[in-house]
């Protein structure tokens, strides 16, 4: 016995002496590669061509160029957007031989390769899409007879819907194919109604047509029922029973039919294309979309599109790190479709009925009642939102498995389908944001987040600082506070829009665009030598924010709706263009995913390890019988459920029998569907439900508010996960094995000094710095057994991780931050030489720091590029503490030397650089390379002749490689700036200071 006994102590011992080796080892790991990022945390960017303008020289220079400031990733795609076309065609053989050489300069570079799968930045199609395989819409016309007796109808072809984008974008071959195509579906015969009343919103609610949600206003978050005038005479609605079927008697457009007495309606069904065309692709890639829910007509376009790449790249190593990886669907804009051709059979295989007698609800009529009517809407976009996951975006993540890659989808915008849904059927769900003053996308945010983590997929990339008419302002600095805000909000792989490919010779910079958009994310920037200091921050941050699960309390699930976008309460977030969330974090759930959760010890949880304490119901009138039986097992295991009953099943599946199933559900999770006054706790099973009226009357974007949840959540011991005793601080929250890292950020523009609370205890915090790789304990900070305080000190939109690990050691009476005392300022002349060949002074000496766009010298008013400040001055201190060059001012970004020693790049607050090491006692030289924006540049060339872009065309002097005419130094293919535009302050600003940390 006592042998036994000794061999467990034994294994006990050596299973806590590995745990804690592979423990340590795992924290040196993550310390390591935080300081100097792995490949695969590095941003990527979109790298976009412009219809035909394209060269391998020009693949080559981009590709280098992004590895050696550190990109990790490109997405693929060629577009047309008011550039020139250029000289090789898009799939032409020569086209198909740049595409193999970047495929291959991926492969040597380690760069992966994301290519989406058609032409244009959206969807699947190309001219080689039959009509018969485009997307397809119902539409109907109507001819009115009065009986009695037989009579031969002659029924008029029903026209086509109008195009969501109109006919612009149809090539004249486009415009008569779809004008051309219609297939006859059903004839129907019903009394005549009054043709005044129609459900609203019909052309959504039928899938005629989804408008981009993002971008143009008033589009819904759903579509609500109308429940208005319920009560409707019977001359106001058709009656099923009245419906005749002729369908068997068209010929030729006409019908013979043996009319009964009364006025009647026979109403022609057919099937045209719905308008829906490549965009904005190049012109030999504009055609049909093909049908999103048929995988017959998805095979023929894969076939023409991505399976003709792939032959030519032949066998490829998929363990390299670079090369082709991901196929891509880009945001969602082909809109609706309502029509597929096995619509019908697949309508009864699923629903249980035949939809043709209700096919008149396409046009708007009433067909039993209204809410009838509804439920046959409802379950016609459920139909379809089913067949274009499984039959599109399902397929081709399939397909892209069978060809070693993932597929990565962008789920929102012009979508028919629910946002949430569709980006659950992807390997790498995708959001996108737009730079300041863009359009407000940080929904997509929350709904790709919210999709990885339940999941458990580590990467949540997003579409980054899309921009329209941003003129190459943008720059690290500037994006600082923006770049934060995304990781606060979940996202963890940032890719720029846009590095435009750069077909043009060197001398020729800005060079090419992409129109009006893009944040100019690419070589010819003037700070791109400098900008691999913001990506390396990005990596750094990358890297932690990749690993591990993220921390959430709350899990909102979404209506069984399509269209939907999810919407976070109001309430539970701060801020108005960077919306942050509070201190309980949350996230956004689909249905269908819903029943892969189970209960442990009280909290919903996912397969991926993913748990919350909390499961909010939307505040909706439908639910599925299926789901509601799912929530009803939840609780019973043990969940916390918060809301309010549904009142009556969404369909006309199993109708009225569902809705009679429903009330069962109803009675015996709720007790019933009258609600009590206040907010009611109610015990069912292992678990609770809270509901009442509070909830209805305080709903917030369909939610209960956000006092209503975090106060729930109080009660149940959890506090916020994170606050500041002044706010203003942002932050999400990581869990690594045993350590917990907080990525926390200022994002005002102030110095701040603030204690921030953590749900953590009986852990050491430790500060760890993106911008530099410093990692040091923080001493002054407090336990009190339900969270740990640490005093923080923030300069402007500063950030960094706080990261719990190891046994506490709190040091008394120390300071987590020390303070900068000026110990002596550089206020002598400076040498400063600017670059002749961008219009600047080769050497002039200012006699104080000074904006250069106020400088009477047009050569550096007008300058746009580097300049380099040179200054001698002695130093005769001493000091033990770390000594630091305070740049004051810059405008935009800055490389430091110091007798010699390259201290690197500063590129946002602090603006300095610890120089203990470089500085020497005796005479010091000082160099700062500081480079402005191409702004001011191509200001002052507006006052020179215009020798750029005329109608379209390039010019004679591009085309034929002569002389310019001009005496111009910029050239772009858009044009942001006229002559009177504002100049941007550029240059050292100062005041330039050697500090002290005390």
């Amino acid at each position: 016995m006592m042998k036994n006994v000794f061999y467990w102590l034994v294994s006990i011992s050596l299973f806590t002496l590995i745990s804690t080796c592979q423990a340590e080892s795992d924290t040196n790991m993550l310390r390591k590669n935080f300081m100097t990022p792995p490949d695969s945390a590095r941003p990527g960017v979109y790298w976009y061509f412009m219809d035909g303008n394209l060269s391998k020289e020009g693949m080559t220079k981009d590709l280098e160029s992004m590895k050696k400031v550190g990109i990790g990733s490109v997405v693929f795609l060629e577009v047309n957007v008011g550039i020139p076309r250029g000289k090789v065609d898009f799939l032409s053989e020569e086209w198909k031989d740049c595409f193999k050489h970047a495929v291959q300069e991926c492969e040597r570079l380690g760069i992966s390769m994301i290519l989406g799968i058609g032409p244009g930045w959206t969807g699947s199609g190309g001219p080689w899409v039959k009509a018969e395989e485009s997307m397809q819409s119902l539409v109907s016309s109507v001819t009115h007879v009065t009986g009695k007796g037989k009579q031969t109808v002659s029924l008029t072809k029903p026209d086509p819907m109008p195009p969501y984008f109109g006919e612009g974008a149809f090539t004249p071959e486009l415009k008569e194919r779809w004008q051309a195509f219609y297939k006859d579906v059903a004839v129907l015969a019903f009394p005549k109604t009054d043709e005044k009343t129609f459900i609203k919103d019909i052309h959504e609610k039928a899938l005629y047509y989804r408008a981009p949600y993002s971008s143009v206003p008033g589009v819904k978050q759903f579509l609500s029922r109308d429940n208005d005038d319920l009560s409707l005479n019977s001359g106001d609605v058709i009656h099923l029973d009245k419906i005749v079927d002729l369908t068997g008697s068209l010929v030729d457009g006409t019908v013979t039919w043996d009319v009964p007495a009364g006025e009647w309606t026979i109403m022609r069904v057919g099937v045209r294309n719905n308008g829906a065309v490549t965009r904005p692709a190049p012109l030999p890639g504009v055609g049909f979309e093909c049908d999103k829910a048929d995988t017959t007509a998805l095979m023929a376009h894969l076939r023409v599109f991505t399976e003709e790449l792939f032959s030519l790249l032949g066998e490829r190593d998929t363990l390299l790190p670079g090369g082709l990886k991901i196929l891509h669907m880009d945001s969602w804009e082909m809109g609706a479709q309502n029509w597929t051709p096995k619509l019908r059979q697949e309508f009864k295989k699923r629903r249980g009925y035949d939809p043709q007698p209700y096919y008149p609800v396409y046009a708007g009529y009433i067909v039993g009642d209204k809410q009838t009517s509804e439920r046959f809407l409802w379950d016609l976009r459920q139909t379809m939102q089913e067949l274009m996951l499984e039959n599109h975006s399902l397929f081709v993540k399939a397909y892209a498995h069978k060809h070693g890659m993932k597929l990565s989808i962008e789920p929102y915008d012009m979508n028919p389908m629910q946002d949430l849904e569709l980006g659950a059927s992807a390997d790498i769900p995708m959001c996108e944001f737009w730079s300041m003053g863009g359009y407000n996308t940080s929904f997509s945010a929350v709904e790709g987040s919210s999709l990885a983590n339940i999941k458990g997929q580590r990467v949540v990339p997003s579409e980054a600082f899309t921009a329209a008419g941003d003129g190459w302002k943008q720059h690290p600095a500037s994006m600082k506070d923006q770049t934060d805000w995304a990781f606060a909000a979940g996202i963890n792989r940032l890719t720029f829009h846009t590095f435009q490919h750069q077909a043009l010779r060197d001398d020729l910079r800005p060079g090419m665009t992409m129109g009006p958009y893009g944040v100019h994310w690419d070589r010819n920037q003037t700070w791109w030598p400098y900008v691999d200091g913001y990506h390396r921050y990005i990596a750094r941050c990358q890297y932690l924010l990749q690993k591990g699960q993220t921390v959430a309390d709350v899990l909102y699930l979404a209506p069984e709706e399509a269209p939907f976008v999810f919407r976070a309460p109001v309430s539970a977030l701060e801020g108005d263009f960077l919306i942050d969330k509070k201190g309980h974090n949350f996230d956004a759930c689909p249905p269908s995913l819903l029943y892969n959760a189970s209960v442990e010890n009280g909290k919903i949880k996912f397969p991926s390890g993913m748990q919350y304490s909390l499961l909010v119901l939307p505040v909706f009138e439908t639910m599925t019988p299926r789901l509601l039986d799912k929530i009803k097992s939840l609780v019973e295991d043990g969940a916390t459920l918060v809301g309010i009953p549904p009142m009556h099943a969404p369909g006309l599946t199993d109708y009225p029998v569902c809705d009679q199933v429903l009330s069962t559900m109803i009675t015996d999770l709720w007790g019933g569907k009258d609600l009590p006054a206040g907010l009611v706790k109610r015990t069912y099973g292992k678990g609770q439900v809270y509901w009442g009226q509070d909830i209805r009357d305080k709903a917030d974007n369909l939610y209960p508010n956000y006092p209503l949840t975090s106060g729930l959540l109080d009660q149940m011991k959890l506090g916020d996960d994170f606050r500041s005793d002044i706010g203003k601080i942002r932050y999400i929250h990581k869990k690594v094995n045993e350590q917990d890292f907080y990525f926390v950020s200022n994002r005002t523009r102030d110095l701040l000094n603030t204690v921030c609370h953590f749900r953590v205890t009986g852990k050491q915090p430790q500060l760890w710095n993106p911008v530099n790789g410093e990692i040091r304990n923080l001493p002054a900070f407090t336990d009190d057994g339900t969270c740990t305080s640490v005093d923080l000190s923030f300069e402007p939109n500063q950030s960094f991780f706080v990261v719990f690990d190891g046994k506490p050691q709190p040091g008394l009476g120390m300071k987590n931050f020390s303070l900068s005392k000026e110990i002596q300022k550089l206020d002598k002349s400076w040498q400063v030489s600017f670059d002749p060949k961008w219009g600047g002074p080769a050497n002039v000496e200012f006699k104080e720091l000074q904006d250069w766009s106020q400088c009477p010298d047009e050569g550096i008013k007008y300058y746009s590029g580097t300049a380099v400040y040179c200054q001698s001055f002695n130093y005769s201190q001493s000091s033990q503490k770390p000594i630091y060059l305070d740049l004051g001012q810059v405008k935009n970004i800055a490389k430091v030397w110091l007798n010699g020693k390259d201290l690197g790049v500063i590129w946002t607050n602090p603006w300095e650089v610890e120089i203990t090491d470089a500085l020497k006692k005796g005479k010091n030289e000082l160099r700062i390379e500081v480079t402005n924006l191409w702004v001011n540049r191509l200001i002052g060339d507006e006052l020179k002749q215009d020798d750029g872009i005329v109608d379209g065309q390039w010019p004679e002097w591009l085309i034929n490689e002569k002389e310019r005419p001009s005496k111009r130094y910029t050239f772009a293919t858009f044009r942001h700036y006229t002559k009177e535009s504002p100049l941007l302050e550029s240059g050292l600003l100062g005041p330039v200071r050697i500090v002290v940390k005390e």
